[in-house]
């Protein structure tokens, strides 16, 4: 009995304080269960429980989605970083011969294609698989 109101006790401690919101959707149902004795009625043992421990489902869930946005989103930012920079760079007086050296111009188109591939559908859905973004 001790240790069952220790795990409720400390599942209690995601909701609240509202971690919970971050978990995945298997562990939220575990620590739900932990918490009230059930997920949405269902008790641990329930088949549509146990299914969400799937890689299937949890590449499905809506949390995993907005993992990947997040991700896709920064990156996209991230290369619109290094496109404002590189122009920063060419645009600076008396960098043009380092700015040429360099080959700043290439690399800024470079940049921009990679905002290009980053931002695209394709791109997401080659993070399909990954951990995506916290």
């Amino acid at each position: 009995e001790n240790i069952a109101q220790a795990m409720q006790k400390s599942a209690l401690m995601y909701f609240e304080d509202g971690i919970i919101e971050d978990a995945c959707p298997p562990l939220r149902a575990v620590l739900h269960v932990m918490a009230y004795g059930h997920y949405n009625g269902k008790k641990i043992h329930d088949p549509e429980i146990r299914a969400m421990f799937t890689r299937e489902a949890l590449l499905q869930s809506d949390w995993y989605n907005q993992r990947l946005l997040k991700k896709q989103a920064r990156e996209v930012a991230l290369w619109k970083k290094n496109v404002s920079y590189l122009e920063g760079f060419m645009a600076r007086p008396g960098y043009e011969v380092e700015a040429k050296r360099l080959k700043i111009e290439s690399r800024v188109a470079e940049a921009r294609e990679e905002v290009k591939r980053v931002a695209s559908d394709a791109y997401l859905q080659s993070l399909v698989g990954t951990l995506g973004a916290d």
